[in-house]
This record gives C-alpha cells, sequence and structure tokens, in this order.
C-alpha cells in the first residue's frame, strides 16, 4: 500500500466512512495563527462575469460553511419589494404576478445604496429605485392572410423585463444609468397578453438580504464540496484497467500507451464508490477526500460579480467578529 503524505482526510470504503465519525470538523486541533498562514491559501480556477470556482485550502469546515451561508442569506443586493397595481387586466392575479417581478435580477450595485429605514413611507433617492411597467395589447391592423403567428396577430402578446422603464428620484438619473440599474436580463418573460389586456405598474426596489427574502440573495448557487483523492495500490493494466476507468466520472481515470490505468484528474470524481462493485480490483483504489482543501461554486445572478460577492462575505464575516469582541470587552 503506498504511503500518504500527511493530510487530514476522509477514506470512502465500501459501506462506511472512516476518519468521518469523531473530527470530521477538525474541532479538536488548537488554533495556531502561524500554522494557518503557513497552510491557507486560496486558488482561483474558473472566474467570469458570472461563475467562479476557486478552493480554499488549509480551512477548517465551520468557516467554508460560515462564507457560505453569509453569501446565500447576508450579503445585500436590489430587489422589487413593491407592487403598485393601477391596471392589471391581464390573466395573472394581482399577487402573483408582484411575486413574478420581485424575483426578477436587478444589476443595480447594492453596494451605492441604504437599507430602507423601516418606519419610512416613502424613499429617497439613496435607498430606493422606482420603476414602471406599462403594457397595452392590441390586435394588428394589417395582418397577414392565413397567418396564424402571434407575432403577426396581437401587438406586446409577450410582456418582458426588458420594458420595465427606470424611474430615476431625485438626482439619481446623474449617478446612474439605466443600463446599470434595470433588470439583469431583459428577455425573462413576464406575463402573455391577448387584445384588451393591459398592465399599468409602479415597481418600487430597495435593498435587502436573503435571510428575509431568497428574492435579495445576490447568487442563485454557492456551494462546496471537499476535494477528490484517487491512489491506485497496484498496476491495473488490460480489461480490469478499463473496468476500473469505467467506475470513474470521465477524465479521472486515464489509460497509457502500455495499458496501464492511472489516475488522470481526481478533482472532478463523484465519489460514487462503483469500484467496490467488483471483486477483482475493489482492492485497487484508495478513495478519500482532503478535509481541508474545498472546492467552491459561486454563481451570481448578475448584479455583482462572484468574487466580490465573496469578498464581501468575508467583510461581513469580520465586521460579525468585532462586534463580538467589542461586546465581550465592554464586560
Amino acid at each position: 500500500m503506498p504511503q500518504l503524505e500527511e493530510k487530514p482526510r476522509v477514506f470512502l470504503e465500501e459501506y462506511r466512512l472512516k476518519n468521518a465519525a469523531n473530527d470530521y470538523g477538525m474541532a479538536d486541533e488548537k488554533w495556531n495563527f502561524k500554522k494557518f498562514v503557513k497552510n491557507f491559501r486560496i486558488v482561483i480556477v474558473r472566474l467570469d462575469n458570472f461563475e467562479m470556482e476557486f478552493d480554499l485550502i488549509g480551512l477548517q469546515p465551520a468557516f467554508a460553511n460560515a462564507f457560505r451561508r453569509l453569501m446565500l442569506s447576508e450579503v445585500p443586493s436590489m430587489a422589487i419589494e413593491k407592487v403598485m397595481v393601477r391596471n392589471n387586466t391581464s390573466i395573472i392575479q394581482d399577487e402573483v404576478l408582484a411575486h413574478r417581478l420581485g424575483l426578477i435580477p436587478l444589476k443595480a450595485d447594492p453596494r451605492l445604496f441604504e437599507y430602507r429605514p423601516e418606519d419610512a413611507t416613502e424613499g429617497t433617492e439613496y435607498d430606493t429605485l422606482e420603476f414602471s411597467l406599462k403594457v397595452k395589447c392590441t390586435a394588428v391592423k394589417s395582418q397577414p392572410k392565413d397567418s396564424y403567428r402571434t407575432e403577426d396577430l396581437y401587438e406586446n402578446h409577450s410582456v418582458y423585463s426588458s420594458q420595465i422603464k427606470w424611474q430615476p428620484i431625485g438626482n439619481q438619473a446623474s449617478v446612474h444609468k439605466e443600463a446599470d440599474v434595470g433588470p439583469v436580463h431583459g428577455d425573462i418573460l413576464i406575463s402573455k397578453m391577448r387584445p384588451g389586456h393591459e398592465l399599468d405598474l409602479q415597481l418600487i426596489a430597495v435593498k435587502g438580504i436573503g435571510k428575509d427574502h431568497a428574492k435579495f440573495s445576490p447568487v442563485a448557487t454557492a456551494s462546496y464540496r471537499l476535494l477528490p483523492e484517487i491512489t491506485l495500490t497496484r498496476e491495473v493494466v488490460g480489461g480490469q484497467a478499463a473496468l476500473l476507468q469505467s467506475c470513474f466520472s470521465p477524465g479521472v481515470i486515464g489509460i497509457d500507451s502500455e495499458g496501464k490505468a492511472y489516475v488522470k484528474d481526481a478533482r472532478y470524481d463523484t465519489c460514487s464508490r462503483n469500484v467496490y462493485r467488483y471483486d477483482d480490483i475493489k482492492d485497487a483504489a484508495i478513495l478519500s477526500r482532503i478535509r481541508d482543501h474545498f472546492i467552491f461554486n459561486v454563481e451570481s445572478v448578475g448584479a455583482m460579480a462572484p468574487n466580490v460577492i465573496f469578498v464581501e462575505a468575508v467583510k461581513i464575516l469580520r465586521d460579525k467578529c468585532k462586534s463580538l469582541l467589542d461586546e465581550l470587552n465592554s464586560f
């Protein structure tokens, strides 16, 4: 059996997890700041405007989970909170329509706005965005013969998020651009209409957090998993190599020119433990996960880049720790 370097691991055996029962959270380890600084690393694997995959290495599970929960529920964003219905003759009920509008992600950067006071009856240019949605469906006068396409028969038969128009308050027009505060996507379908249907709405957007309502969450998803590790204990060749390769996710096990199996990239394995179904190769691999190596996936809804959302979560945790220390020092 190969000698594994000393890393905190969870071993995936056929019917159980080894090293997972008592010390999975590593709660008994004494905090050593110098050791933490030496081992801790952040490695960005993939990053674009909406998605980021990165590794947190040398961190305890409690911190990783704290960052995940903060991104989901405490990093703020802007969302439509109130809908004033002047006219709605569509087939969608007022409350369902308001709910749909609230879930449309807005581009507005929440860091440029303040939280609206609870006792405030009207918003200000610093804490509120106002939009309007005014659409009426009519029949097209010059309809082509023998056409049944809705595009040829009706005008405004589908209402999209691009038809939501920003109404600046106070000095907002000189500070923000409509393209920077409106819906992230212009092709979100809000309603389908027919002649006689009409919408005339005023929309009020405020700053909030996901803990109050999911529409304020700045991420579509934020999740993490432990880094998989696969170690081969012996040579696996020929038919056994092909069988071993089929037990893992595509690209995890490779076969060289001599027909011998090797671990190509264990990172994206699902740790399904299919290898234990076959008696002739079940002893050929050790499956484990590194307990202090977290693979994070963050998908933004569009208001802030995913790397910015993570940094904001770190700032919130820092402020919470500072508040706790201030309270303790006040005694």
